[in-house]
């Protein structure tokens, strides 16, 4: 269910279609309560949640390859490649060209499924911030697996058996053949109607995404792949805040009573935290 300033929000928000149309149902029939201080920082989470999906779908388009550390490849124009696989940032370049020009010239380029999560994630909050506050915010970039900048602040809860669109989720291959340590997993993002996408597989069920991992496991393996029940988003509060706009903080209740997200007293308590990721528990 969703509150907005404490009361129940609406069977359906005005001027909201598509994707966020199906984010903001999917979160009101939730079982968990979403609290959101107004309704701006509702759209934007709906917003950016929509633009994450889209961010996927280019990236799907763009011509990008998958490949291990060792094989990667970048424009050089743009990125630099580190001795591990990594692209850092050019001295002098725009952030926002570098990561547009992943999405124009994706043949150039070639990564595995965890950088694939930060790109797509960086192309959503750059197409939701606008490009003066991303080049500000996000000046020092560096694409290896799960690194990512400070200000992207992504939260990890686990515990809660649901995810939405736009939601990071960990596809586990727990007896995969350590020679083909590449197919341990597979990082998605939730698409609409279902959907998972990962780089270099497209979108696709959860059904087809175990079948592939379960090919590549230790022979005479017992365990299957599956899904993690985790999902993985951005802080849209903060986001919004370096968009310039208030930080509307979206708040979650239990039988405990509202909270919002970091507070010690919060339904989801800080199990870990590496870096500028934070890690939560139902």
């Amino acid at each position: 269910m969703i509150y907005i300033q404490g009361a129940e929000a609406p069977p359906i928000l005005a001027g909201i279609t598509g994707v966020e149309r199906d984010i903001y149902v999917r979160k009101r029939n939730s079982p968990t309560h979403f609290y959101y201080a107004t309704v701006e920082a509702l759209r934007f989470e709906l917003q950016t949640r929509a633009a994450i999906v889209e961010s996927a779908r280019a990236l799907g388009y763009s011509g990008a390859a998958f490949e291990v550390f060792e094989l990667s490849r970048c424009n050089e124009r743009y990125w630099s490649r580190t001795a591990n696989g990594g692209f850092e940032l050019r001295p002098g370049v725009s952030p926002t060209a570098a990561v547009e020009d992943i999405f124009v010239n994706g043949r150039y380029y070639a990564f595995e499924c965890a950088t694939a999560i930060i790109i797509i994630l960086y192309k959503a909050v750059k197409d939701m911030i606008g490009r003066e506050a991303f080049d500000r915010s996000f000046g020092r970039l560096y694409l290896y697996s799960w690194n990512h900048d400070t200000d992207l602040r992504l939260i990890t809860v686990s515990g809660k058996g649901e995810a939405f669109p736009g939601d990071v989720q960990y596809f586990k291959n727990p007896q995969v053949d350590p020679r083909e340590m590449q197919y341990q997993g597979e990082n998605v993002i939730v698409m609409p109607g279902g959907g998972y996408f990962g780089h270099g597989i497209g979108v696709t069920s959860a059904e087809y995404i175990v079948s592939k991992l379960n090919e590549h496991r230790l022979p005479f393996a017992t365990q299957g792949a599956f899904l993690l029940d985790e999902a993985t988003f951005p802080d849209f509060g903060y986001l919004q805040a370096l968009a310039g706009g208030p930080a509307g903080y979206n708040l979650v209740q239990t039988a405990a009573g509202p909270a919002a997200w970091g507070t010690p007293s919060g339904p989801y308590r800080v199990r870990a935290r590496i870096g500028s990721r934070a890690f939560w528990r139902a």
